[in-house]
């Protein structure tokens, strides 16, 4: 570095050096360059030099002084003092890259993956260091105004090398070139050990005693570069409000202020910013990536991992049958999407190849890869002697690392190592290893190569028995996000791995050990299973479970672990979930109930580097198809949902083959929300006379319209069609396809259940539709036509059919214009002793008082009538007392009653609480009846977004897609609401 001269920020020097003339003519300039720069002004005209040299500094920020000066000394082509100024600015920017060289130093050079992983990102990462170039170039297309360039990536990914090799390349000259003069590094972990500072401070914090060239690096913003490392792991909400933001450079504020600031450029407007980050749900990242930012994803992709594999063999015939093995299990291809579990597969696979073992058969699952490389990399000694030491040495990793899940710490101190009983000379090995590493981000101390490996320790600590160990760290007070370990998910999934004896054997035969509490641990798991089928909701979704058994694979113990499950729900978001749901479910002999939530499927691989303007995922279907043949060749399987997604034609094809299959069980299909129109009816068509199990089928909120009804009605006709209930809610049908309707009921020997609610029928429809029930051939039992814009001029033939038809037990006829005149009509026919209804639905119906009178006395002749619904309407005080005054009745036999209770008056009050205590097993239905009674109807509650509840007791597969909201799971009568 250059020696700098004592004089570069002297500013009385600079005076000093113009004559009296010049400045005098100096002072003029200066009053201009404040009113330019919009500072604050003084009386400059009778100042000495002395003096003007004392109050500026004093009265503006560094950097507007300097600007000033050497703006002034150009104009007066002081060129002596201009070369000083730049003299003195280019020798800064030599030292801060000197700065950033120390900071920068290459500590994995140290470590053998390191010097490959330095010499792989370089060769690899020249995409991103093009996005990367012309994003801090103004001139280019990528580049905007106050751009923040965002570097995401997992654990591990390659942020930091991806940083740190960008910011040699700059020292180099080999980037930035014209462009950045000056970079200030920020970590997460500095951040956080800070409350208060100014921009000067943090600026200052690398330079030698704190002494940074504040004003050279802010005299030009736009050469300025911010880069801010792990921005998810800072411990402040970074939500500070518009009028704390500081613009003062010197100025001491709290840290979320300062941040802030800079951020958002109320301080060095024009800087660059340079952010890595895990991708996170949290605010702060959210809160800073603006529609013009650059975003760049860091992720192995097949095409990095096929380089990775090459360059790490050097032989392409091992490279391609170790790629090979990875390519075949999602698990392993998972792993090897992060750069330092790659390295740690490729050691073992190679070590496995030198030793001329067959490595597909050893290395199958992440516990094989963990345990051969924690073995060989202790156990490269022979004899006795070593293995006791390197037993003694796994035991002693392992109690620090179970110790440091348990109280969040994965950074450990000097004095963590000595307290678990490692020596200096212990350590020395475990470095050699590559087990246990100097921190990147902590300094002094040290933490595993990566949270796999700990958590692998972990899992052998807990099989092991190791006692529980409170290591110092543990107990600080502040814990940093990403230190903060909660999940232990990884942990019980090694744990069910080392379960399996052969995965087991390769600890226990290099180290001479055996672990004494696997059998503890797997007669445990079979009693909590045999516990949770007792109580099933204790487990709210099994996916951690089915993981856990995946890595397991011992097939007797895998069966008997899932032999009680009965109830199953899966969430799936990428191949190898679907890859463990698929094995597991296979044991699942006594399922009956499977919920499945398809919310992101990855078929497309992400690049190793991708630069986008947004994060975007791309879901696809393929695979997913496997999925569904799989189960639905379970026998248990009775109800198959697939809900809120665009059914193509193979997938039509699919269901028709798995409904043919004659192993299908699946009796109720429901395909809501669909988009299905008149033009996919002919495959429905198909569905429905391809024979089969198929008895229901839910086609609601489709818009069918009558043409593709009339298709479905020959359909319905068909001979090999069995089916007994349609639910065809909110189908925009009209009348025009009642008449086919009306033939459809009129002949079906199978339809017993006909769910037409919220369709535009009218009266023409609707007799057309109950018309067909005054016939001994009709063989329907519940007709639903709540919401049909009918009014009380049909309800004389409805009353017929009510008195004549002996096979019709439920009518929903809710929210259609009946009024007072309908409803004693209806009551007419609900007298009858031929009447064999069970239940009616008439809430909503524009119902007063004057209706009540027929309606009490319906309730003390009708020997059948349980259930009656007469909610949302204005009966008034005395129509709800008359009513009261019939439940009371011994010849009253209704169970479940829905009545407007709100706003009684007292004696009405007393009334009702009779009932209460005379007939205590009479349920009355609240406003929320529909919510309230959901369980028992077949209704998702759309309080319970993702819930399905069995109707009449069926078993079911539901699958929910990334569309679906609360608002479209549309269930029978959940929708049943007056357009």
């Amino acid at each position: 570095m250059a020696e700098s001269d004592s004089t570069d920020f002297d500013l009385l020097w600079y005076l000093e050096n113009l004559s009296d003339k010049e400045f005098q003519s100096f002072k003029k300039y200066l009053a201009r360059k404040i009113l330019d720069f919009k500072l604050p002004q003084f009386p400059l005209i009778q100042m000495t030099k002395e003096e003007l040299a004392n109050v500026l500094p004093i009265s503006y920020e560094g950097q507007y002084i300097w600007n000033m000066l050497f703006s002034i000394f150009s104009m007066m082509r002081k060129e002596d003092l201009c070369r000083k100024i730049i003299g003195r600015r280019n020798r800064n920017q030599e030292a801060c890259k000197a700065v950033m060289r120390r900071k920068f130093m290459l500590q994995w050079e140290s470590h053998t993956f390191g010097k490959f992983h330095y010499k792989f990102f370089r060769d690899v990462s020249s995409d991103v260091f093009y996005i990367l170039q012309l994003a801090y170039d103004s001139t280019s297309y990528y580049s905007a105004n106050n751009l923040n360039v965002f570097l995401m990536g997992e654990r591990a990914s390659g942020k930091t090398m991806v940083i740190n090799l960008a910011v040699l390349r700059w020292i180099k000259g080999e980037m930035w070139q014209n462009m950045i003069s000056y970079v200030v590094h920020l970590t997460s972990h500095e951040i956080n050990q800070m409350t208060n500072s100014s921009l000067a401070e943090l600026i200052a914090k690398d330079w030698p005693d704190g002494q940074a060239p504040i004003a050279d690096i802010l005299s030009d913003p736009k050469k300025l570069l911010f880069i801010l490392e792990d921005l998810d792991n800072i411990r402040f909400e970074l939500n500070v409000n518009e009028s704390a933001l500081c613009s003062n450079s010197t100025q001491k504020v709290p840290i979320p202020v300062l941040l802030v600031s800079l951020l958002k450029r109320k301080m060095a407007p024009g800087c660059w910013f340079l952010i890595s980050s895990r991708p996170t749900r949290g605010n702060n990242v959210k809160s800073f990536l603006k529609e013009v930012d650059c975003c760049t994803t860091l992720q192995l992709s097949k095409e990095k991992r096929e380089i990775y594999f090459n360059s790490f063999f050097k032989d392409r015939q091992r490279a391609s049958a170790a790629l090979q093995l990875v390519h075949e299990d999602e698990i392993l291809v998972g792993l090897c999407r992060v750069a330092i579990l790659c390295w740690i597969t490729c050691t073992v696979l190679k070590r496995q190849m030198d030793k001329g073992r067959d490595f597909q058969l050893c290395c199958q699952t992440p516990t094989d890869l963990h345990a051969h490389f924690l073995a060989d990399a202790l156990t490269s000694e022979a004899g006795l002697t070593a293995n006791q030491y390197h037993l003694g040495l796994l035991k002693r990793l392992c109690l620090l690392a179970a110790g440091g899940l348990f109280l969040s710490t994965l950074n450990f101190s000097g004095e963590d190592l000595r307290c678990v009983g490692f020596t200096e000379a212990d350590v020395s090995v475990l470095q050699a290893a590559n087990i246990l590493l100097p921190s990147s981000t902590h300094k002094d101390r040290y933490k595993f190569i990566h949270l796999n490996v700990q958590e692998f320790c972990t899992a052998i600590a807990f099989l092991m028995a190791v006692p529980n160990y409170l290591i110092p760290s543990g107990s600080r007070e502040y814990k940093e996000k990403r230190e903060q370990y909660s999940d232990f998910n990884q942990v019980f999934t090694f744990i069910f791995g080392l379960l399996n004896a052969n995965r087991r054997k390769i600890l226990e035969t290099s180290f001479g050990y055996q672990l004494p509490m696997v059998d503890s641990f797997k007669w445990y798991s079979v009693g909590y299973m045999k516990y949770l089928d007792r109580d099933p909701e204790k487990l709210t979704h099994h996916m951690p479970l089915f993981y856990c058994l995946y890595e397991n694979r011992e097939e007797e113990f895998v069966k008997t672990i899932v032999d009680a499950l009965m109830e199953v729900t899966v969430y799936l978001r990428s191949d190898k979930d679907m890859m463990v749901s698929l094995y597991c479910l296979d044991y699942c002999c006594h399922l009956r109930t499977l919920k499945l939530s398809v919310q992101h499927i990855f078929q497309n691989k992400e690049p190793l580097i991708r630069p986008t303007a947004r994060l975007s995922y791309v879901s696809t279907a393929s695979g997913f198809e496997d999925l569904l043949k799989a189960l639905a060749r379970n026998r248990s399987l009775t109800y198959l949902s697939i809900n809120c997604t665009s059914i193509s034609l193979n997938m039509f094809s699919l269901l028709h083959d798995i409904l043919h299959e004659p192993t299908c069980q699946i009796s109720h299909l429901s395909l809501m929300k669909c988009d299905l129109r008149a033009s996919e009816c002919e495959e429905i068509a198909s569905l429905l006379i391809s024979g089969g199990s198929l008895r229901k089928l839910t086609l609601s909120s489709n818009p069918l319209r009558s043409d593709g009804m009339n298709i479905l009605c020959d359909a319905l006709l068909h001979p090999n069609c069995t089916l007994i209930s349609l639910v065809l809610v909110f189908c925009c049908l009209t009348e025009n396809c009642c008449s086919a309707l009306g033939r459809v009921l009129l002949f079906s020997p199978t339809l017993r259940q006909l769910d037409l609610c919220v369709n535009r029928l009218k009266n023409y429809g609707v007799l057309h539709v109950t018309f067909p029930l005054l016939f001994p051939t009709c063989q329907l039992e519940e007709l639903h036509l709540s919401g049909c814009f009918f009014s009380s001029d049909i309800c004389q033939y409805i009353a017929i059919v009510i008195a004549t038809n002996e096979k019709l037990r439920s009518l929903e006829i809710g929210s259609n214009k009946i009024e007072d005149a309908g409803m004693q009509l209806l009551c007419g026919g609900l007298r009858h002793p031929n009447c064999m209804l069970v239940n009616i639905g008439l809430e909503e119906c524009m119902l007063t008082s004057a209706c009540c009178r027929s309606l009490a006395s319906v309730l003390t002749t009708n020997k059948t009538l349980e259930r009656l619904n007469l909610l949302q309407n204005h009966l008034g005080n005395d129509g709800v007392a008359k009513l009261l005054e019939s439940l009371i009745s011994p010849d009253c036999v209704l169970k479940v009653v829905g009545l407007p209770l709100t706003g009684l008056n007292t004696q009405t009050q007393q009334l009702l609480m009779t009932v209460k205590e005379r007939k205590p097993s009479l349920t009355f239905l609240s406003e929320t009846w529909s919510l309230k009674e959901g369980r028992e109807i077949g209704v998702t509650p759309a309080s319970q977004p993702g819930s399905i509840i069995p109707n009449s007791n069926l078993d079911y597969m539901f699958f929910k897609f990334p569309r679906m909201s609360a608002a479209m799971r549309m269930s029978n009568t959940a929708s049943r609401q007056p357009l």
